[in-house]
């Protein structure tokens, strides 16, 4: 049976290539998360070994890189998330929104994303908690959270937010939970959109004004206060897509939901067909003609930079929470909303799982237990080893 073909197949055989062309202009957290991904499953990063107390067969488990930007170090962030978050849950139907910068923008954003990554946060959030609080709307606060995505398909910028909102909110006095006035409209688009693009442009304006934005490459004459007038007035007149959608589904489908948007990185090793005279092949879906699966082929360095494009700065937080889930008042308002809903508190969606963790199954016989015995430093010489048995326990 062939491997799977994977992301990290293709840095580490287009490594010198890539560094050669692109290596100067790399930041050092771009530069960290193409060298984690090299090596993430491999001797550089040492190994365990662990045998079956059943059946004595042994495994040798090489360290993943942990990474967030790796494709492989996702699922076990991504669980242990959905694990914490299936506790802050309401029984209400959520909405999806998606507000996203006209291209532009994005372009400009991933230049400067220590600066427009907060600018989009922070007009996302007040857009939605005042539109939500407009008595002729919802009148409610509300509490919800966003994560950041900046790519598509392509890998190509792309940048907006994801946010899921309960459909409904606490009164202004805290008194009373305020529902959706139907159940099939949560909140307008193009109100939304228009608030969006008023709030966000005025906190570009002020950036650019105390010179805190980088104008490299094909940007470069923004620098000039004219020519950004130009671009600002340009965006001013487009119009800014927000997608609301109708509320759904309650917290079981919610964590469904969740779990395919909270940990993505630019692309998954799934979606991946081939790599073959240098170049990457990988399924993507156009939405501008009804979702259909198609086929793009790459240069393997323009694949590598496409995805390292989205690599986020150190220390960034991409999935927040606002409104009576903002961190200071979550635990108190979450109580509160609990209690005007007339529900109960969650179980502990750690108790299942711990026991899981700390005992894992021999894939060999399926009766015994994993037990360590012994480990392996980075970098050693690993000489003679069973390919089936490095294979056997996927450590995601």
């Amino acid at each position: 049976m062939t491997p799977q073909l994977e992301v990290a197949d293709v840095f580490r055989q287009h490594k010198q290539e890539f560094l050669s062309r692109w290596g100067d202009s790399l930041s050092p957290q771009q530069r960290k998360a193409f060298r984690d991904i090299c090596a993430c499953r491999t001797a550089a990063l040492g190994a365990r070994w662990e045998q079956c107390d059943h059946c004595a067969h042994q495994f040798l488990l090489f360290h993943s890189c942990r990474n967030r930007a790796c494709p492989k170090c996702q699922a076990r962030a991504r669980d242990q998330w959905l694990a914490r978050t299936s506790r802050e849950l309401l029984p209400v139907p959520y909405s999806h929104v998606t507000f996203t910068l006209p291209r532009q923008l994005s372009l400009l954003a991933l230049e400067n994303p220590r600066i427009l990554y907060p600018i989009l946060f922070r007009a996302v959030s007040e857009t939605l908690l005042t539109i939500a609080a407009d008595p002729h709307r919802l009148g409610a606060q509300l509490g919800f959270l966003a994560v950041l995505h900046t790519w598509n398909q392509q890998m190509g910028p792309h940048v907006h937010l994801h946010c899921l909102v309960p459909a409904g909110g606490l009164s202004a006095d805290r008194s009373r939970w305020i529902r959706i006035r139907h159940p099939r409209y949560f909140l307008p688009g193009k109100v939304l959109g228009a608030r969006f693009r008023r709030t966000f442009l005025a906190l570009l304006s002020r950036a650019y004004r105390q010179k805190k934005l980088r104008f490299p490459g094909a940007f470069a004459g923004l620098r000039q206060p004219p020519a950004f007038d130009r671009f600002f007035r340009k965006l001013k007149h487009q119009q800014w897509v927000v997608h609301a959608k109708r509320p759904f589904g309650g917290p079981e489908q919610v964590l469904q939901y969740l779990a395919r948007y909270t940990h993505r990185v630019a692309i998954s090793n799934g979606r991946l067909v081939a790599m073959q005279d240098g170049r990457v092949t990988f399924r993507w879906r156009d939405s501008a003609h009804g979702n259909q699966t198609k086929l793009m082929t790459l240069d393997a360095v323009e694949f590598i930079r496409r995805f390292l494009l989205h690599v986020l700065p150190a220390g960034f937080v991409k999935i927040r929470h606002f409104g009576f889930l903002a961190n200071p008042q979550r635990r108190d308002a979450l109580k509160l909303c609990r209690t005007l809903l007339q529900t109960p508190e969650p179980s502990d969606p750690f108790a299942d799982t711990t026991q899981k963790t700390a005992e894992r199954r021999c894939p060999c016989c399926g009766v015994g237990t994993l037990c360590l015995i012994g480990w392996v430093p980075a970098g050693a010489q690993l000489l003679a080893l069973s390919l089936a048995s490095i294979a056997a326990i996927d450590t995601s």
